[in-house]
């Protein structure tokens, strides 16, 4: 009876431990955390959709017929820009006094009807300005008045939703005067503050 026992047990232990060894041997499975990314959030940018109106002060600089003359610059103006996304395309009427004179030539005023082309880093707008400008001056005792073209850079960086400040130079251009003989040019910088609406 021992004798048979014994294989019995043995093949008992065997059948029972064998579906351990059927697959081999494998690694425990450890599950990874999935991880989600948090989710991107747009950046807020400005709309610089709307129109506007403001007041300038500055300074300016003359050459030409305005040889040495340099003095200050105030005005106000109105316009409409149109936000495209990063790109921001406008237009803009501005008028400026100026008191910039010299011994034989006066620099009464300026009108300019500009076009401004410019980038939308959020609150901040960086600018070109293309356009024509119109003005009123005396050289040497005779009053002219001429249309001519003006260029430059500007930036308005906004405070609130309503409120700009910004500022621009400009450089005025007029070829032969209004037949006076001469040629007459100013660079104008001036500081602005805009109300948006």
């Amino acid at each position: 009876m021992k004798r048979i026992a014994t294989p019995a047990l043995a093949l008992a232990a065997f059948a029972l431990t064998a579906p351990a060894f059927a697959g081999g041997y494998s690694e425990p499975v450890v599950e990874q955390p999935v991880i989600t990314p948090a989710p991107v959030m747009p950046v807020s940018g400005t709309d610089w959709t709307g129109g506007y109106v403001g007041a300038t002060l500055g300074y300016g600089w003359g050459s030409d017929a305005l040889d040495d003359a340099d003095d200050m610059t105030y005005g106000v103006y109105g316009g409409y820009d149109y936000d495209f996304g990063d790109f921001v395309l406008g237009g803009e009427l501005e008028y400026n006094a100026t008191e910039l004179e010299n011994d034989t030539s006066d620099l009464d005023d300026l009108t300019r009807l500009k076009l401004r082309a410019g980038y939308d880093m959020g609150p901040a707008l960086v600018y070109g300005v293309v356009g024509a400008a119109y003005a009123n001056a005396d050289i040497n005792g005779s009053s002219y008045n001429d249309t001519g073209y003006v260029y430059g850079i500007g930036m308005d960086y906004a405070v609130t939703d309503s409120m700009t400040v910004g500022a621009e130079l400009l450089q005025n251009e007029f070829d032969e005067f209004d037949d006076s003989g001469e040629d007459l040019s100013a660079t104008t910088l001036g500081a602005r503050v805009s109300f948006r609406f």
